[in-house]
């Protein structure tokens, strides 16, 4: 598979620009790929299997594949009680390894991923990078950075402080500063990411931008898909986007996610009483686990779909993602079924991840961080 190829790869739902892409791979330029986080929590599967499958897809294509972990960024959005040596030093451990072990759970190369912490980072830049931060500032207006702020996790028009008016600002220069050329990131992130290429004469070269899809949460209900499904059909982007991230998969909101060191039981019982509307796939939370993480992880081990009605008792198995979603929607799937197989994967999959946190060394990291949750 080529490098075009593998970077538009699903869980890829967009390419800023296709055509910058191409003319880094006309120069035979070295693709230089960044994904930036906040240490904000325990990492679901949307974070850590979802996200690092597309890190092991930029590892595939040749790309020298960066981690940026975001200290002061969490410290603006006041997360784990906005103690920033605390932040650092579970960026340093628990988010680290997470991410380490998410990857190598989804055939990637951990030991060829290089992390940086944003401190590091600022501290090697010095003056340049605070230039940088006031150069990308000086060329949006008060209203943009406001409604760009919902890359910080915060709704437009929501009282917000002037530290969190520089989360964009920074995020962008995080770019520059790293001088990346493929910046990476949900779709949640595409506002920052617009502003980085908005602002690319600055700094004489225009990065590519790879948005991967969100999942959704499985805390979602039938009245959030409804009025989702009304935004979209009335045209109004930024409200459909605003809903879409509203119900996506996130660490703040423990209900929506699966963790990718849940116990076996945890991940069924969080399957179980997950949203899945029957014969609908489009926001359906278990498809969509299907599609984005169940189905490249069978593909690369050329292994079927296998799906097994109790009520007929029978095993279907499907060879592809489309064979499943017509299935589904034609009701030879149930819902009951379909989360079953779903589960089962996932805690195949997450294995060898939550062997490390609850056996091996990880565990510590982990207990690290419930005891700061707990006692914030």
């Amino acid at each position: 598979m080529d490098v075009l190829e593998l970077v538009k790869r699903e869980p890829t739902e967009e390419v800023l620009t296709i055509e910058a892409l191409r003319e880094y791979m006309e120069r035979k330029e070295k693709l230089r790929h960044y994904i930036g986080f906040e240490i904000s929590g325990f990492v679901h599967f949307g974070t850590g299997i979802l996200s690092m499958q597309k890190v092991a897809d930029f590892q595939e294509a040749g790309a020298e594949t960066n981690i940026f972990l975001a200290d002061y960024h969490t410290w603006i959005n006041k997360k784990l009680g906005g103690d920033l040596s605390t932040i650092r030093r579970i960026g340093g451990t628990y988010f680290k390894e997470a991410l380490k072990k998410s990857l190598e759970a989804v055939g990637g190369k951990p030991e060829k991923l290089n992390f940086v912490m944003g401190s590091e980072l600022y501290g090697k830049l010095g003056v340049d990078y605070l230039e940088d931060v006031i150069k990308i500032s000086k060329g949006m207006s008060l209203a943009r950075a406001k409604r760009s702020i919902t890359v910080a996790g915060r709704k437009e028009g929501e009282a917000v402080s002037l530290g969190q008016l520089l989360y964009v600002p920074m995020q962008v220069a995080d770019i520059y500063g790293q001088k990346i050329n493929l910046a990476h990131a949900g779709m949640d992130q595409r506002k920052a990411h617009v502003v980085a290429l908005d602002v690319s004469k600055e700094f004489g070269y225009q990065p590519v931008a790879v948005h991967h899809h969100l999942l959704t949460g499985i805390h979602m209900n039938e009245q959030q898909r409804t009025s989702i499904i009304a935004a979209k059909s009335q045209g109004d982007r930024d409200i459909l986007n605003q809903q879409l991230i509203d119900v996506k998969m996130s660490k703040s909101k423990p209900e929506s996610a699966v963790f990718i060191h849940d116990s076996e039981a945890e991940v069924r019982k969080k399957i179980s009483g997950a949203f899945c509307p029957i014969k609908e796939t489009y926001l359906n939370p278990i498809i969509d686990i299907s599609k984005y993480i169940i189905w490249p992880y069978l593909a690369r081990k050329d292994i079927q779909f296998e799906i097994v009605n109790k009520k007929k008792n029978t095993n279907n198995k499907y060879k592809t993602y489309k064979e499943l979603e017509v299935a589904y929607q034609s009701g030879e799937i149930h819902p009951i079924d379909l989360k079953e197989a779903v589960a089962a994967n996932l805690i195949e999959i997450l294995e060898p991840v939550r062997k490390y946190f609850s056996d091996g060394n990880g565990k510590r990291y982990l207990e690290d961080l419930k005891d700061i949750t707990i006692t914030r």
